[in-house]
């Protein structure tokens, strides 16, 4: 049987000696596997195949579908790669039911900060409902 801690440990095996990490992994009750990868650098699409590749082969013959990618660039940041990966970039945050639209220019352990037009703006990271790049700036 196929199990999220399965896929997992087949996963984290593949990406031992590479720059990419695991970012998302879900199995559905109808075993649609989801698995999403992500690294500082551009997620190359044949290093996602080779892993499903990887994948099928060590899953074996069960009835499951597989999905093997990268994060979305529209969905919202869940690891800090994201953070690092974004310096620079337009951002959206909302925080305290306000959004902020700006450039992300720190990024530290603690806190992250946003250049809005009319400010730089320092957010915790455990206070913010969501972080993402922003394709409307």
């Amino acid at each position: 049987m196929i199990t999220k801690e399965i896929v997992k440990e087949l996963v984290e095996a593949y990406l031992k000696d590479t720059d990419y990490q695991l970012q998302t992994l879900e199995i559905d009750k109808d075993m649609n596997i989801l698995v999403e990868v992500d690294r500082l650098g551009a997620v190359d699409v044949e290093f996602c195949a080779a892993l499903n590749r990887y994948l099928v082969e060590h899953l074996g013959d069960e009835d499951y579908s597989l999905e093997v990618g990268s994060v979305s660039i529209t969905a919202p940041f869940i690891s800090m790669i994201q953070y690092h990966k974004h310096l620079g970039d337009p951002v959206e945050v909302l925080a305290d039911g306000k959004k902020w639209h700006g450039q992300l220019v720190s990024v530290d352990e603690d806190t992250f900060a946003v250049e809005t037009k009319k400010e730089t703006v320092t957010f915790r990271y455990d206070g913010i409902a969501y972080i993402k790049y922003d394709l409307k700036i």
